[in-house]
């Protein structure tokens, strides 16, 4: 299965992998990255969860090509 998650440039963990010390990472330096993907994603309770992931992945190619500041990143994973 195919993964896709939303990263900031500096965070030094894999938020697919090590999702715990990645969040941590990210709430102290205050970008709030899930957050900000949550707003993007166009997703619903009503959509299957492979809807669900596609919702994510266009979101965070959404923000990944807008991102101006060079600030984000996509990762990708197999599990």
């Amino acid at each position: 299965m195919r993964v896709v998650a939303l990263t900031t440039t500096d965070n030094p963990y894999n938020p697919i992998t090590q999702f715990d010390d990645w969040y941590a990472f990210d709430e102290l330096q205050g970008y709030g990255t899930t957050n900000y993907l949550a707003r993007i994603a166009k997703t619903s309770q009503d959509l299957s969860p492979l809807d669900q992931a596609i919702a994510i992945e266009e979101a965070v190619d959404e923000i990944v090509k807008l991102n101006i500041l060079g600030k984000y990143k996509k990762v990708v994973a197999e599990i």
